[in-house]
């Protein structure tokens, strides 16, 4: 069933539209460019006995070719005084019908050109809608057993928004919580306080230094955002565990590497958590000797 679209924008084009019909649905016709240029690309759509008749404000490959290959070059020249306006239209209809039939005959390649351009601009628009060429530039360092972490893997699509991410902090926890999700864990933030010690202190004694830019000693206390990270499957807890670390150790630096302010660095603890028991009515439970359907 071929719906006829009721608003189109006005800046879409054709290739646009086809992508969205199946071959055989559509109609074009191409009627070359119009002498106002607010034209848009589409100039009419209409439905027609189930096809889409689709009027394109384009130039067909007759549009390209020579005159001379379809039209007598020297058609209006030596016309007889006497007969001058009547020859002069004859010649004018001979025109617009050989115009006609050169469109007729360059209107299956054209179409074809038209539903080639449709489908390459489907297949780049992978590449270009999810940023698939940015994430490979930015990620043009990453090794193979990055991208095949667990949890890297669903990090790289945040890639191309890195400058927008860095220094968000709750940006930050709502993507990783997003990550985590994606491989059934729970994430949840915590605000520790750390106590660090440096061993070139600032101290306050060049001129026009604020109180601010120097402390006294040289340890000082800052609150650190850690993640704790909620499991409770028997996979990650056997085998796979050491596993299970190093993937989380992976998204630790590149999440460092890639989304966090200069000097600031991700903290993750991990946490066993077992799930609460519940009982069922056919689970039989062995209490004092006694057999209990519960």
């Amino acid at each position: 069933m071929v719906t006829t679209p009721q608003f189109l924008p006005p800046d879409i084009n054709v290739e646009l539209l086809l992508s969205y019909y199946s071959e055989g649905d559509c109609r074009v016709a191409l009627k070359g460019l119009h002498k106002r240029n607010t034209y848009g690309d589409i100039i009419d759509v209409e439905d027609k006995s189930g096809f889409m008749d689709v009027t394109v404000g384009r130039l067909s490959l007759y549009n390209s070719l020579p005159e001379f290959m379809f039209h007598p070059t020297d058609r209006f020249d030596n016309l007889p005084k006497y007969e001058e306006k009547e020859r002069f239209q004859k010649e004018i209809d001979k025109q617009d019908e050989e115009i006609e039939n050169a469109f007729t005959f360059f209107a299956p390649i054209d179409v074809l050109l038209l539903k080639l351009r449709s489908d390459i601009r489907q297949k780049i628009e992978h590449y270009t809608s999810e940023n698939v060429i940015i994430e490979e530039v930015i990620g043009d360092s990453l090794t193979d057993a990055q991208k095949n972490n667990q949890f890297i893997r669903h990090a790289i699509s945040f890639l191309p928004h890195c400058k927008d991410i860095r220094g968000n902090r709750t940006l930050l926890t709502f993507i990783l919580r997003k990550i985590f999700m994606e491989e059934d864990l729970i994430l949840s933030p915590r605000l520790k306080e750390n106590v660090f010690t440096d061993a070139t202190p600032h101290y306050a004694d060049s001129e026009g230094m604020e109180l601010g830019d120097g402390y006294l000693g040289n340890t000082y206390t800052d609150s650190i955002v850690t993640y704790d990270i909620h499991y409770w499957s028997d996979n990650i807890a056997g085998k796979n565990f050491m596993q299970f670390i190093d993937d989380v150790e992976g998204l630790r630096c590149f999440i460092r590497d890639f989304f966090l302010a200069v000097g600031e660095d991700i903290t993750f603890d991990i946490t066993n958590d077992e799930p609460p028991l519940r009982l069922s009515d056919d689970v039989f439970y062995n209490y004092l000797n006694y057999n209990t359907n519960i």
